[in-house]
């Protein structure tokens, strides 16, 4: 072949200033693309051979090697596939295949740093233009008789393009590095990017740093034997029944860095409608206030896309840990986004299904597995059903609430264990430790609550409310007076109230509250002096307010609008029954204010930390009470 120069038929100059500024941010992608075209070279190889119109030479062993050399500022990446002609090179180097490029450099040519510029084009090969002034391509076809091709540009819209030299089939593909990207010459660069974008190609790819040809191994020690960085059988690409459960734990610590052992797995595993696999790992949470933000990788034939793209998984599973591969993904030539597709929703969909599908048939065929693991995963199911109706439809019968007794029932089983003493309502422990009483009281009383301890339950348990009217969640220190107090006449109550409002009087002056609010009432257990309790309705506020600062929102200040609660007085009680006939002789008690204070403070000990300047009294308060027990 003649020596050939020209233009490459883009219609514009202004192409590759365009190409390197898009991507700048994510210039690591050309190698992904430069490998995956190697790739597919080798199996385009492997399906001529297959069908009969090639023959594989004797010994032949497909690879993709990437080659770097940090003396010459260079990158190769070279395959043993298909190969092009000189026609086939012109076809698909020169005629850059964008749809309208005119049209395309005209609407972006003030918007060349906006996100999806490149996401309707196909890149492919010319994304090594954003890292390299110069790109070279040696190349021959399988196809008999074929001559070796050499093509060469240095970043402009020029080229040139002779024979070759090359003997063995394939393509080579060197990028000479400009200033800004010798980074890429770097081994540990390299790997890092081989890493994050090409572990589970479906070819054996090799790293080679020509810095290190030729090396002696150091004494004792044996030359290594050259080894792939990817793994080409990932796990999700076997069947369910051929892996075991170090199979799945060794490759979620491979790929999450992740020490703690996930609790279960989801195998996906989806030929019809369309193609899917994958694994999703449900992780272990180790207290409510950690963040939880999983990441799901998503692979094209097992060319890595991207972490977290919503428009395929389902917000919630977000949450999760996993990887998918879907090949019938509608993405774009540079497999940089998906296109807009309603079939993107079905997969979505089907996903979700299939996670319902699991967690739904755990519980019916391994219930004391499921009510094993249902502590943990109770957050990621209670907010799939916030936030996904459909799985909520799937899920409702399926979620557990743990009750006092450490049993886990259905919504529907709690509603019947609490029919007969308190219809419609179901109590509930936020915290376990400050509501220690209050469990202690229910559990005297023969009565039921369970427990929702984490931020998450709040919205939950209010969704629940919107859709069966007529039922409510109740904190156990709410509806004290429901449950504990005793059968009171309108007369006898209108009189504890007259008290009540002394003693509250004379409480918000010892104390400076001037919102605080006291009751007086006949509880069940004498033993019992004095409760705080905080309205169901304050509660949920808290609630989302703590979970708008975890998410990183700007919660607005509520401070001033906090009430202090209400502080119930058993009217049973010795402790109570001493204050009172103090407050009833007006008589200035210096020990009757004393032991109200203290109940007071220890009523709040039971709902929350005191703060520092509460302590301190409280504790010098504590010792002057026992001092009078000496005396």
């Amino acid at each position: 072949m003649s020596k050939e120069k020209g233009n490459l038929s883009i219609n514009s100059e202004n192409i590759f200033p365009i190409i390197k500024k898009w991507l700048y941010s994510d210039h690591d992608i050309f190698l992904r693309e430069l490998v995956s075209n190697g790739c597919d070279a080798i199996t385009k190889l492997r399906k001529l051979e297959i069908m009969g119109e090639y023959q594989f030479p004797e010994g032949n062993h497909f690879s993709i090697q990437v080659i770097a050399n940090p003396t010459k500022k260079t990158l190769k990446v070279i395959d043993n596939g298909i190969g092009m002609t000189a026609d086939e090179v012109k076809e698909y180097i020169n005629q850059i295949a964008f749809s309208g490029a005119t049209d395309f450099l005209e609407k972006y040519k003030d918007k060349a740093n906006e996100d999806q510029i490149i996401g309707h084009f196909g890149l492919g090969f010319y994304s090594a233009f954003m890292v390299a002034d110069k790109v070279t391509i040696e190349t021959l076809s399988y196809q008999e008789g074929a001559k070796a091709v050499y093509w060469e540009c240095n970043g402009g819209t020029e080229f040139e393009m002779t024979d070759s030299d090359k003997t063995n089939v394939g393509t080579e593909v060197t990028l000479y590095l400009n200033e800004d990207c010798y980074e890429f010459s770097n081994e540990y660069r390299v790997k890092e990017v081989l890493n994050k974008y090409c572990s589970f190609m479906p070819e054996e790819i090799y790293f080679v740093n020509t810095d290190a040809i030729g090396k002696e191994p150091k004494e004792g020690e044996e030359p290594e034997e050259p080894k792939p960085v990817n793994e080409i059988h990932p796990l999700w690409t076997k069947h369910p029944n051929e892996c075991k459960k170090e199979d799945y734990l060794a490759f979620y610590r491979k790929v999450f860095n992740d020490y703690k052992e996930p609790l279960f797995w989801i195998h996906l595993n989806m030929d019809y409608p369309f193609n899917l696999k994958g694994i999703l790992y449900f992780p272990k949470i180790t207290n409510q206030y950690e963040s939880i933000e999983g990441t799901i990788k998503l692979y094209n034939n097992q060319v890595f896309i991207a972490d977290n793209i919503k428009e395929v998984i389902p917000e919630f599973l977000l949450l999760l840990k996993g990887v998918i591969d879907c090949p019938d993904l509608p993405l774009n030539v540079s497999r940089s986004a998906l296109q807009n597709d309603g079939f993107v929703t079905k997969i979505s969909d089907y996903i979700t299904k299939k996670v319902a599908d699991k967690l739904s048939g755990m519980y019916k065929t391994e219930k004391e597995e499921y009510e094993k693991y249902w502590d943990d995963i109770s957050p990621f199911i209670k907010y799939g059903c916030l936030r996904d109706e459909k799985f909520a439809e799937k899920m409702d019968d399926y979620v557990l609430f743990k009750n006092l007794k450490g049993q886990y029932l259905t919504f529907k089983e709690c509603l019947e264990e609490n029919k007969e003493k308190h219809e419609n309502t179901i109590f509930y422990v936020s915290d376990r430790q400050k509501q220690g009483q209050y469990i202690d009281m229910f559990k005297k009383a023969k009565l039921d609550a369970v427990y929702l301890e984490h931020v998450i339950d709040s919205s939950y348990i209010t969704q629940l409310e919107m859709k069966n009217e007529g039922v409510r969640f109740l904190r156990i220190d709410t509806d004290l007076d429901r449950v504990f107090q005793k059968r009171t006449s309108k007369k006898d109550q209108a009189e504890l109230d007259e008290k009540a409002e002394k003693i509250q009087e004379r409480l918000r002056k010892l104390s400076g509250n001037e919102k605080l609010e006291v009751r007086l009432q006949n509880l069940k257990n004498a033993e019992t002096s004095s409760m705080l309790t905080v309205s169901e309705e304050n509660k949920r506020m808290e609630d989302l307010l703590a979970q708008m600062g975890m998410m990183g929102m700007d919660a607005p200040d509520m401070s001033g609008m906090k009430t202090p609660g209400t502080l119930v007085l058993n009217n049973q009680n010795e402790l109570v029954q001493y204050v009172m006939e103090h407050l009833e002789d007006e008589t200035e008690d210096a020990n009757a204010d004393m032991v109200l204070e203290q109940l007071y403070d220890l009523a709040k000990l039971g709902n929350e930390p005191l703060t520092p300047e509460e302590m301190s009294k409280f504790i010098a308060r504590s010792n002057r009470i026992m001092v009078l027990l000496t005396k």
